[in-house]
């Protein structure tokens, strides 16, 4: 049987084919129906070439929500029929990663974040999810699909890799560098904490104003007075936690110099080329420095704090496409900056 796919060919060549609908290949597996998905930040350095260890004929996407079509026979927690949350780590619970709970980690040949990467993704029709009743979750009715969506990757990523390694508590000032998608997750998530000021730092005016929509008391678009300007707000000293949420040279290097004594930089971001780490001013400052990749053992938190309807997380999604048109929905997320583009919901049915 085939079903439709986002398929990716090398760099700067996908397309949307006609390939075989998955089938179970371990006792551990479910296959999903998709019915929505969206596209990552990670799907675009793919497309990009950032990823040359990608195969050619892989399906991208590693977000979406879908309904269970069949699963093995070592799956105890889901039946055909349920409604999914598709996560973008899979899991297998058992090697002594999993049992630290560094899932991203998982020694599995396909555990950990796989999805799109080194196995089919979700920008598809079907998908097949390997170790199901680690890497699927139910959720309640008072969550959209929308905006179960984002909490695949988003969400999850923000709120661990950028809140909870930065260590973000009640009465903290935080700067958050990057509005990006998951820039806007640590946004969103820092808010389940509390802190005092938020302070959101992008070039992009669109996503600022957006920022100030979901929660952020502060934005700034970055000059040469970029330090001046956060420590007029943050105080002299600088900010409690900085999160650096892009993967650049510069957005490292505010980070290091906006953050205060004994305070905390989170590094978010998918670096992609060295930083200089100016340890001749930070080695007496009483720094933690953490650096990660999405586990996901916050997901199930994360559900119960999104279904209270009190963070507008469905304002991250501002254009919807069908599977059929999927094409287009890269080209708009390509090209963010004139689209507006945050987070493209794409349904999968049509």
């Amino acid at each position: 049987m085939k079903m439709k796919a986002l398929v990716y060919h090398g760099e700067h060549n996908i397309a949307l084919e006609e390939v075989e609908k998955p089938v179970l290949k371990r006792p551990g597996d479910a296959i999903v129906k998709i019915t929505k998905t969206t596209i990552c930040g990670t799907d675009l350095g793919i497309y990009k070439g950032k990823n040359p260890e990608v195969a050619d004929g892989r399906i991208l996407g590693h977000e979406g929500i879908g309904i269970v079509e069949s699963v093995g026979e070592g799956v105890t927690n889901f039946k055909p029929g349920d409604k999914v949350l598709i996560s973008c780590v899979t899991p297998c619970g058992t090697c002594d990663n999993c049992r630290k709970q560094l899932y991203s980690h998982c020694r599995d040949e396909e555990g950990g974040w796989k999805f799109g990467y080194m196995i089919n993704g979700t920008q598809a029709e079907y998908v097949r999810v390997p170790f199901a009743d680690n890497s699927l979750y139910k959720y309640p009715e008072t969550i959209s699909d929308e905006v179960a969506v984002m909490l695949s990757d988003a969400l999850p990523t923000g709120h661990e890799i950028g809140v909870q390694y930065g260590k973000v508590k009640v009465g903290d000032t935080i700067a958050i560098v990057g509005a990006g998608p998951v820039g806007m997750g640590v946004l969103l998530t820092s808010q389940l904490y509390s802190p005092s000021n938020i302070i959101v730092i992008d070039f992009d005016k669109n996503r600022l104003e957006l920022a100030k929509e979901l929660g952020a008391t502060h934005t700034i678009v970055p000059s040469e007075n970029l330090v001046e300007d956060v420590k007029k707000i943050a105080g002299p000293d600088g900010v409690d936690v900085a999160i650096e949420a892009v993967g650049m040279p510069a957005t490292w290097d505010t980070c290091q110099k906006i953050v205060k004594a004994g305070g905390n930089i989170a590094v978010v971001g998918v670096h992609g080329k060295k930083v200089d780490f100016d340890v001749q001013n930070l080695w007496i400052k009483n720094l933690t420095i953490t650096t990660g990749l999405v586990n996901t053992n916050t997901t199930p938190l994360l559900i119960n704090g999104v279904s209270t309807g009190k963070l507008p997380v469905s304002k991250l999604i501002t254009h919807k496409f069908d599977l059929s048109d999927i094409m287009n929905a890269y080209d708009t997320f390509l090209n963010a900056s004139d689209t507006k583009a945050m987070k493209l919901l794409i349904d999968a049915e049509k």
